[in-house]
């Protein structure tokens, strides 16, 4: 069964449906409030969890009714939570998300224990690290966090899968020590400062990036390594809310690159799950199992 470390973040995620993304300004009547387990870190590792993987959980949240709701949701999807601090000095993360009726949505997110994820937090999983095969990581929790634990993956030769979401300025040490780098379009261009995507996929293999795996949303996944520039389209669905969506394609696309798949195998598993996720409400709820991820696969004739 395929180790799967998750460094991240823990949120609950306040959902209303809105006719549309507000403009500056601008009020939008909602529709159904609904409150769902979420943050990206979480969301990942119960995305793994479901395709199959043995999952372990570093991240902190706060010693409050929302707290005890999101570890709960972790251990019932089978999570490992050894490593999740109940944090008594700050209240768990929550997230703010509006969806639109195309299913698109934006979110403004209030960190909580997220931002108390310490450098001492990550070194407490160490020993983990030896006996894991892939470190997933995103940046809802505070950089020098995410540092130490792509320095002791380093030293561990641990592969890193890292979503640079949301998107800021990284190190080029940093990246030169992740093995699969996952933004989106938007990311893709924060990270670099560069609009156009050639320059920026140039710009990042400059600075000693290995793996560089674009999501597209509907336009599908461009997959770029020294090798190889691949374009591969969107696996076909109706969205109903894209919220998880990105972290669906993440914690499956780590599970396939643990148990050795090649790259673009591994990113049709991402990619397959990141469309399930997209045609039901919610961010951990949406989330499929490995039984759906390759049900579409074979329908689609994708593997």
């Amino acid at each position: 069964m395929a180790k799967i470390l998750v460094v991240g973040s823990l949120n609950m995620d306040l959902v209303v449906r809105v006719p549309h993304t507000p403009m500056p300004g601008e009020t939008v009547l909602g529709g159904d409030f609904e409150t769902f387990p979420g943050g990206k870190g979480a969301n990942q590792a119960v995305a793994a969890a479901r395709m199959g993987g043995d999952v372990t959980m570093v991240g902190r949240v706060g010693n409050d009714d929302f707290g005890d709701t999101l570890i709960e949701c972790l251990v019932n999807n089978k999570v490992k939570t050894t490593y999740v601090i109940k944090d008594a000095e700050a209240s768990t993360g929550i997230a703010m998300i509006a969806v639109a009726s195309n299913g698109e949505n934006s979110i403004v997110v209030a960190s909580g224990a997220n931002s108390d994820v310490s450098v001492d937090d990550v070194n407490n999983a160490r020993d983990l690290m030896r006996e894991s095969d892939i470190l997933l990581m995103q940046l809802e929790c505070p950089l020098e966090a995410v540092s130490e634990a792509v320095d002791l993956a380093k030293a561990y030769d641990l592969k890193v899968v890292l979503n640079p979401a949301p998107a800021q300025q990284l190190s080029e040490t940093l990246l030169s020590n992740v093995a699969y780098l996952t933004p989106n379009q938007k990311e893709l261009q924060m990270l670099t400062g560069e609009e156009d995507d050639d320059k920026a996929i140039k710009k990042l293999f400059d600075w000693g990036v290995k793996n560089l795996i674009i999501t597209l949303g509907p336009n599908g996944t461009r997959v770029v390594t020294e090798d190889m520039d691949k374009h591969l389209p969107a696996v076909e669905i109706t969205a109903v809310d894209t919220t998880g969506a990105g972290d669906a394609f993440n914690g499956a696309l780590a599970v396939a690159l643990a148990e050795g798949k090649p790259l673009l195998q591994a990113v049709k598993y991402g990619m397959a799950a990141g469309a399930l996720s997209a045609t039901k409400r919610g961010a951990q709820p949406s989330l499929p199992t490995r039984d759906e991820v390759e049900q579409l696969l074979k329908a689609q004739k994708l593997i």
